[in-house]
């Protein structure tokens, strides 16, 4: 059985590229380089996404829904660009998960994931340190460069927001085990 792909693929709106790295609109009120998608009329709790035919399900709720699913997979085809942004998300809230004590508050592991995601220093496509750089191309120059660190920002931002609203869904002082059953697991054997 292959790995859940993005459905994002097939959006017939081809997102703004940086090197093949997608720059998908987001349901943020984070600032960054793309403009935000509307909110649901009806506010949902926190942790929950919107209906994936909505037009306020972006991405990011894509990668949750899919996360627990396709870390079991080594191996990923990528079908198109909206798949190196699930792949990146992935390895993204693998990371958030393993900074998550298994006794830590909300407010706890809430300071250890924005850390992580508020860190400007990590690698982009292109750096010696990105995981797949066969997969990924690299900026174009400096200012594509930028754009795409400010955008992969963004989305650290934000899926750090969405993931700890999850797993800590139905406990503020406990994380929820199904979430942290998965610190362990490398999606394709490898991390950010």
């Amino acid at each position: 059985m292959p790995a859940y792909n993005s459905i994002f693929n097939a959006d017939p709106n081809p997102p703004r590229l940086v090197g093949n790295f997608p720059l998908f609109p987001l349901r943020t009120k984070v600032r960054g380089p793309v403009y935000p998608l509307p909110f649901p009329d009806l506010p949902l709790p926190a942790h929950e996404a919107p209906d994936a035919d909505s037009e306020s399900y972006d991405i990011l709720d894509e990668v949750l829904a899919l996360f627990r699913a396709n870390t079991f997979f080594r191996n990923f085809e990528i079908q198109g660009p909206a798949d190196r942004l699930l792949v990146y998300g992935i390895w993204f809230v693998s990371d958030c998960l393993g900074k998550i004590k298994p006794g830590a508050s909300s407010r706890e592991a809430g300071k250890e994931v924005q850390n992580l995601a508020l860190d400007t220093h990590f690698a982009i496509p292109g750096d010696p340190a990105w995981p797949l750089n066969q997969m990924y191309e690299p900026p174009r120059d400096r200012q594509d460069g930028e754009i795409l660190r400010q955008y992969m920002s963004q989305v650290r931002q934000e899926l750090a927001t969405r993931l700890l609203a999850r797993v800590y869904e139905g406990d503020e002082d406990k994380p929820s085990k199904w979430w942290l059953s998965f610190t362990k697991r490398k999606f394709m054997g490898k991390g950010l």
